[in-house]
Order: C-alpha cells, then sequence, then structure tokens
C-alpha cells in the first residue's frame, strides 16, 4: 500500500485505531489510579494489598503470555481485539455495581485486576501484529510514535482525572469510566474497513508447544532482541517497583489528598509526551541504536530524583524525576517496537512480542510484590529508594552486546 498525502493523519482506519485505543488509554490510566486509590479509600487495603493489586494486573504475562502469542500468530486479530475489549468492559463495570449493592472487597478487585490483565495480554499481542497488516512499513514507526504520543498524553490525563473523579463522587465510580472507554474502542475496531488477510496456514501445523518454543528460541539466539528483552525486564523492575507504593506513600506519607495526588502523578509523564514525539526524529538523527542508549541514559539516573519528593515544594522533585523517566520509556519504546514489528519475520512476531514481553511484563508482578513487602518493612519511601536505585542502574546492561558499536538497528536478521 503506498504512503497517503497527508500522512497517518488521512488515513481513516489508523485514525479508528488511535481514536479508540487513546480513549481506552485514558481509561487504563484513569483505573491505574483508581483501584488503589478505591482500595485505600473504600476497603481501607494495606501498602502490601495495594501492591498485590498492582501485581494482579500484571500477572497474567506469566501464566498465559506465551500461549497467547501463538494464538495471536494464528487467527485474525481484529476480532480478538474487539473481544478483550467487550470482556474489560464488563469486568470494570462490576467494581460500581458491586459497591452500589454494599458487596465490593479487595478479593473482587484483584479478580477484576487479573481477568483484565489477561485480555491486556492478548489484546496488546495482537495490536503489535497488528499494525504492519494496517500501514507499509515505512509507515509503521509514524504509527508507532503517534499511538505513544497518545498513550504518554492519556497517563498524563489518567491520573489527574481519576482523582478529580474520586474527589468528586468517590473512586469507585472513575473505574465505570473505563468500562465505557472499552466500548468505545470496541465500536472503533468494528468500524475499521480494512480487511486483515487470514494468517497462512499449512497442512502438519506444528503444535503450540511448538510454536512457543520457536518464537522464544529466536529471541534467545538473536544478539538484538536478546538485550533489549533482559534490559526490558531489568528496568520494569525499578519502574514497577516505585510506581507500586506511590499512592501509598503520597497519601500516607506525604499527606495529599487523592485529587493532588493524581495531577502529580500525570505531569510526572510530560516527558513521555515529549519523548514519543521527538524518537522517530531522533532515531533518524542519532541512528536508531544510538537513540536506545540515549533514552536508557534518560531513564535510569534521572530517576534518583524521585525518593527526594515530600510534602511542599519538594513534590517537584517527583514531577522532574519523573518527568525524565517517562521521556526516555517513551524514546525507548518507540525506537524498540518499530525495530521489532519490521525486524521480526511478520509469521512469528506474535510469538516474538510476547516471548520478549513474557520478561519485560512477567517481572512487573513479581517488583510489585517486592515493593510491597519492603514497603511493610522499610515504609513506602524506603521502597521507593530501593527500587529507583536498581533503575538508575539498568541502562549499563544495554552496554553488554552489539548495540554499543552501532549506530542504527539493523533492518533483518543476519
Amino acid at each position: 500500500m503506498p504512503p497517503r498525502r497527508g500522512g497517518l493523519i488521512r488515513h481513516r482506519d489508523f485514525r479508528l485505531l488511535w481514536a479508540g485505543q487513546t480513549v481506552s488509554a485514558i481509561g487504563s490510566n484513569v483505573t491505574a489510579v483508581a483501584l488503589p486509590l478505591a482500595a485505600v479509600a473504600v476497603l481501607d487495603a494495606t501498602t502490601f494489598q495495594v501492591a498485590v493489586l498492582t501485581a494482579a494486573a500484571w500477572l497474567p504475562w506469566l501464566l498465559a503470555g506465551l500461549p497467547a502469542g501463538a494464538w495471536v500468530d494464528r487467527v485474525r486479530r481484529r476480532p480478538m481485539m474487539i473481544a478483550c475489549d467487550l470482556v474489560s468492559a464488563a469486568l470494570f463495570l462490576s467494581v460500581p455495581v458491586a459497591a452500589l449493592l454494599g458487596v465490593l472487597t479487595i478479593g473482587q478487585l484483584l479478580v477484576v485486576a487479573l481477568g483484565a490483565g489477561l485480555a491486556r495480554v492478548f489484546f496488546e499481542t495482537a495490536d503489535q501484529v497488528y499494525l504492519p497488516t494496517l500501514l507499509p512499513p515505512e509507515q509503521v514507526s509514524e504509527g508507532n510514535a503517534k499511538l505513544h504520543v497518545t498513550q504518554t498524553a492519556a497517563y498524563l490525563v489518567g491520573p489527574g482525572l481519576a482523582g478529580l473523579i474520586a474527589q468528586l463522587v468517590g473512586a469507585v465510580a472513575a473505574v465505570l469510566l473505563d468500562a465505557v472507554t472499552f466500548l468505545v474502542s470496541a465500536v472503533c475496531l468494528g468500524r475499521i474497513r480494512a480487511v486483515e488477510p487470514r494468517p497462512a496456514r499449512s497442512d502438519g501445523r506444528p503444535s503450540l508447544a511448538r510454536e512457543v518454543a520457536d518464537g522464544l528460541r529466536f529471541v534467545v539466539r538473536d544478539p538484538y532482541l536478546r538485550v533489549l528483552t533482559l534490559f526490558g525486564a531489568a528496568s520494569n523492575i525499578g519502574l514497577t517497583g516505585y510506581q507500586a507504593v506511590l499512592v501509598v506513600f503520597l497519601i500516607r506519607s506525604a499527606g495529599l489528598p487523592a485529587g493532588l495526588v493524581g495531577l502529580l502523578i500525570g505531569l510526572a509523564s510530560v516527558g513521555g509526551i515529549v519523548g514519543a514525539s521527538l524518537a522517530t526524529v531522533l532515531a533518524r538523527r542519532l541512528g536508531s541504536a544510538r537513540a536506545l542508549l540515549a533514552a536508557a541514559a534518560a531513564t535510569g539516573p534521572p530517576a534518583l530524583l524521585i525518593p527526594l519528593a515530600g510534602s511542599g515544594l519538594r513534590v517537584l522533585w517527583l514531577v522532574l524525576g519523573g518527568a525524565l523517566v517517562s521521556l526516555g520509556v517513551a524514546v525507548g519504546n518507540v525506537v524498540k517496537g518499530s525495530f521489532r514489528q519490521t525486524y521480526t519475520p511478520h509469521a512469528l512476531l506474535g510469538r516474538v512480542t510476547v516471548s520478549m514481553q513474557l520478561l519485560n511484563y512477567g517481572t512487573i508482578p513479581l517488583a510489585a510484590v517486592l515493593a510491597g513487602a519492603l514497603g511493610a518493612a522499610w515504609g513506602p519511601a524506603g521502597a521507593i529508594r530501593a527500587m529507583t536505585a536498581w533503575l538508575a542502574l539498568t541502562p549499563l546492561m544495554l552496554l553488554v552486546g552489539p548495540l554499543r558499536r552501532r549506530r542504527d538497528l539493523p533492518a533483518s536478521p543476519a
């Protein structure tokens, strides 16, 4: 498909995908703050319970990630994405319904987080494979950048909106917004006109286990994908670790109101909007490999500013440190995602994507539980100091491997 005049703004089907994901991302980021707020404000949850709630949302990557990648490579992706949106909408709708009936419990919040996390595994894997079928290779990077810009903007708007709704009508009501956004996403996906090609089938298709092994083997043997996977997993330990206890720290240690907590967390992600907007420019001018190294440097050491946050003007350390970290994360995600989508053979893309995310996302529930345990032992501030110190060291991992010797990442495997 030749590039359209006016770029992707004039690409109707991409606009629908973009709009649906933007609305859904806003809702998801509302819930990322609203669920912990509901647990703390409505159910008086402990620091460890809030951390476990975060872990439950990411645990499905460990439990179902690999078979999900194999299934995504076997079927059309858009119907799967629509089904995931509908399941997520139903799960989040159950929270305000249970609260209205007076039967909401921590157990239900955990089930909702776990179920929505499972739907997210299938949705995000399918989405990564679907975009290259909707766009030609030369527009995949631009498409990824636009999606990351709005996802990062949603991370700015979502927490502030969650805090505002929580103050006005309660944290549980904010979860209802997420249910609505998933329905909007499903409608947008359903209106896409492009006919997705059916994945190639062959006689004697190997077993699901064999297909999973093929994806893992490709990642393990490839020097670029291997080091990017290990770096992503290591950095996510630090990122998730401090984020898992940040709400508790700001409310209970710093004594901030719920509305301000959401606003501060949102402001801390402003750098991500800038990073996602500049990612393709940086990759073109610096080279994609060098842009990845620069992004990692911006993600690590600036995290050491976050534990300096406290009451009064000291909350600005959170905003400054978080903005720098989110800038580095956004640049790295755009460059890495575009590289994986164009570098990997398309028949393996779902399995390769989920094989990398198994470690990248699989460390998140472990990090959340670890942060919760550290928070219980040392307090939320102690847990944040430990997690950000780890994050500051992770960029060193990218110096082990071929990245440091290249200007650009390769276009295809050797």
